[in-house]
């Protein structure tokens, strides 16, 4: 227009009627002053339009809002989310940013006339009040991008555009030194081949903050301890990771480590890794340490006194070998193992139904003492039909009704992911979506019910889970159903008339899906050692990796080796030098919480402590409805009256399964073992340990240690004889009463109560 502006506005407003086209007209003269004001940013900055094409909403536009953490869950991109503004969590959909941003709330967030003023500037830059405070400046290039694709028409990609194939890192991983920093890179590929840094849009974190810490900008800072550490990456749904090790500086002769004693390839695995840290291992640990650790992990019971004088009298080499296979063999095994495991699949008896409950715990106990192989355990779950009360395992689907409800469960105990994040949005730390979430759930699609369902509190009636002659699972953005997809590998081709989890099931257990046999040997490695080679032990992702990924591996392959085998791959663990290391740090170890250059301890479970005060005492606990002979590990569902067990960290009878111990020591449990009156009434009964030791003709040294094996499954040593003797021949004393109370200070100490 070579019109100058005051002259045209000067005639329409000699133009009485014309008066709402002279508005119409100024608001036009407004944006034509400020287009001629503002400096144009139709591109990148920093580019011509030859070279860089306009700004897209998914490629440029929405990085920021991840970057600036504006989609984070504190902020727009939790439920309903902020003050009206709404964003998918972490960019997952960006259909409804995208409307969010442009066209709901009748557009206000934008001011396509005015740039500068568009409501997602002007709070993000603090110049109007806003709750996520000042996320940039108008200096900032984040601001810069911004303000270009609103002038240049908020526009979205096409299907000619480019798209985000993957993110690497560099540098190449390697060791930090204690207190050295280092400047990541993250650089992002797209379908036509070009790369684009991306760096300061990235989100990180450290697994291991004390080790090696990460800020926004990706500039990694290692500490002074020493570990490891992997640094997560995300842009845009995409995880790359960067691992590293910081090594103690003092640095350790490789002929030490060959020297070790090895038994087995856990041992070379385990030494090859703590030779990469300067880290020694533990001396190995006394015989009776040994054999309670045994008992305790292997059948959740204390070995008995005579056990322990048996076992140190053997003179055979391989006694350590022979007497796993022999404890192994014991009937507490399956009771024990099948006690953890319906943690993870029991349900609320009062929502299920209780004869449905004891199915399931029958279910369990009967599989243990098969020894069924983890791979048939896991089908027979998975595929199960029939009657809820003659096939425990089809519990599972009487409890999780919907495909989504008992994908997160199948997913988490037999693939180790926790994909519930899946179901709503892309996964934060995993490179699963809602279609890989869906896709997984379809195979539960065909499930179908017979009988009158869940009625709480009492589900009292039957009822039989078979297969659907048909069914689906839809995406619930899109709508579109989706065909029974496994995570990864090839897709199965089923008949119209097949349960699809037959095909899951198979995929599941496959040779070549070695997620299956690593979650499987890791959960059983957790148990026995403390902590999972990946811990937590069902999360097995990039962004939380293996902390010795050659053991888990070796670990992996060897069960399936031995077909699954739980029993041998409990006993190629037990019989391992690791595995008999001692609890007492030296030097080099003493930081050391996840390489096992050491025994780490562990309180005993609920169960068995409860246990033991009866072997103890040689008085049996009492549970309500139950014959008086029942032990703890006994107890088919978590609703049965126990102070002790309760304390202890038993499951809440109304958590959803599956249920993760607290493993940690509370002033509740000390308060309960000093005071509660079933454990001093069983240490003072008529009938128990305390009186038939105080009526019997043994001399006060044999009592000392026949309490001393019982509790402690070690001989008193000298120093502790000598203290207590004189204690048994003080003037006046009550025999009955010293021993009780000396039965009391040994069951409130942590040697018994945590092992060791």
């Amino acid at each position: 227009m070579s019109q100058p502006p005051d002259r045209i506005a000067a005639v329409l407003t000699r133009r009485k009627p014309l008066a709402g086209l002279a508005m119409l007209a100024g608001i036009i003269l407004c944006a034509l002053a400020v287009q001629a004001a503002e400096p144009r940013l139709d591109e990148r900055p920093g580019a011509s339009s030859e070279t860089n094409p306009p700004l897209k909403f998914e490629l440029d536009i929405q990085p920021i809002l991840t970057a600036r953490g504006c989609n984070a869950g504190p902020c727009h991109g939790k439920a309903r989310g902020q003050n009206g503004f709404e964003l998918s969590l972490l960019g997952f959909d960006a259909n409804m940013d995208y409307d969010s941003i442009v066209k709901n709330t009748r557009g206000r967030r934008l001011s396509p006339a005015a740039p500068h003023e568009s409501l997602l500037l002007t709070k993000a830059t603090g110049q109007l009040p806003h709750g996520g405070g000042i996320r940039f400046t108008e200096e900032d290039e984040d601001y810069q991008l911004l303000l270009s694709w609103i002038r240049s028409g908020t526009q979205r990609t096409t299907p000619t555009d480019p798209v985000l194939v993957s993110i690497q890192t560099s540098p190449d991983p390697h060791s930090l030194q204690a207190g050295q920093a280092q400047a990541l890179t993250v650089t992002a590929t797209y379908s036509d081949g070009s790369t684009r840094d991306v760096t300061r849009m990235c989100a990180y974190q450290s697994n291991e903050a004390a080790v090696v810490s990460v800020d926004a900008n990706g500039q990694l800072q290692a500490g002074m301890l020493p570990g490891e550490a992997t640094i997560m990456a995300r842009y845009m749904g995409m995880i790359a990771t960067w691992s590293t090790a910081v090594p103690r500086p003092d640095k350790i002769e490789p002929e030490r480590y060959e020297e070790l004693p090895r038994a087995n390839f856990i041992d070379s695995l385990v030494h090859q890794k703590l030779a990469t840290l300067n880290i020694l291992p533990s001396d190995p640990c006394t015989d009776t340490q040994y054999l309670r650790r045994v008992y305790l992990d292997a059948i959740g019971r204390l070995p008995t006194a005579d056990e322990i004088t048996r076992f140190l009298q053997d003179a055979d080499p391989e006694k350590r070998s022979r007497w796993v296979t022999e404890v192994l063999n014991r009937p507490e095994y399956a009771d024990f193992w099948a006690n953890k495991w319906a943690d993870l699949l029991r349900p609320n008896p009062y929502r299920v139904g209780i004869k449905t409950t004891y199915s399931l715990d029958s279910w369990l106990r009967s599989a243990f003492r098969r020894n069924l192989p983890h791979d048939e355990f896991a089908r027979q779950l998975v595929t199960a039909q029939g009657s809820t009360w003659r096939n425990g395992a089809v519990t599972i689907f009487r409890d999780r009704r919907s495909p989504d409800e008992i994908t997160t469960m199948v997913s988490q105990l037999f693939l180790g992911l926790r994909m519930e994040c899946a179901k709503c949005h892309q996964h934060p730390f995993e490179i699963y979506g809602q279609a890989d979430f869906y896709g997984m759930a379809a195979h539960f699609a065909k499930v179908g019910y017979k009988g009158t369902g869940l009625s709480p509190p009492i589900s009292g009636s039957e009822e039989i889970v078979f297969n659907k002659s048909r069914g689906e699972v839809r995406h619930p953005l899109t709508g579109e159903v989706l065909p029974p997809k496994p995570l990864f590998g090839e897709v199965a081709e089923l008949a119209e008339d097949e349960d699809p989890r037959i095909a899951l099931a198979d995929w599941m257990t496959a040779p070549e899906n070695p997620t299956f046999a690593r979650v499987a040997v890791n959960r059983l490695w957790a148990e026995l050692m403390g902590v999972g080679i990946v811990d937590p032990v069902d999360d097995l992702r990039a962004t939380n990796p293996p902390s010795n990924e050659p053991l888990l591996t070796a670990l992996a392959k060897h069960f399936q080796d031995v077909g699954y085998d739980n029993k041998q791959l409990l006993h190629t663990i037990l019989t391992s030098q690791t595995y008999a290391l001692s609890s007492q740090p030296n030097a080099t170890n003493l930081a050391d919480n996840r390489n096992f250059s050491r025994h780490y301890r562990k309180r005993l479970r609920a169960e068995v402590v409860s246990d033991a005060l009866s072997d103890i005492t040689g008085q049996p606990e009492s549970f309500s409805g139950l014959p008086s002979s029942t032990r703890a590990m006994e107890l088919w569902t978590v609703r049965a009256s126990s102070e002790l067990l309760d304390a202890f960290g038993r499951p809440d009878p109304n958590q959803d399964p599956p249920c993760e111990r607290a493993t940690s020591a509370t002033m509740t449990q000390a308060l309960h073992l000093m005071n509660a009156n079933h454990i001093q009434n069983r240490i003072t009964s008529d009938g128990g340990r305390c009186q038939a030791l105080a009526a019997s003709d043994r001399d006060a040294e044999s009592i000392v240690q026949e309490l001393y094996l019982t509790i402690f499954s070690r001989p008193a040593d000298a120093a502790e004889v000598t203290a207590l003797l004189p204690e048994f021949s003080a003037p006046d004393v009550d025999r009955r009463k010293l021993i009780e109370d000396l039965m009391w200070s040994m069951v409130n100490s942590p040697e018994f109560l945590y092992l060791d």
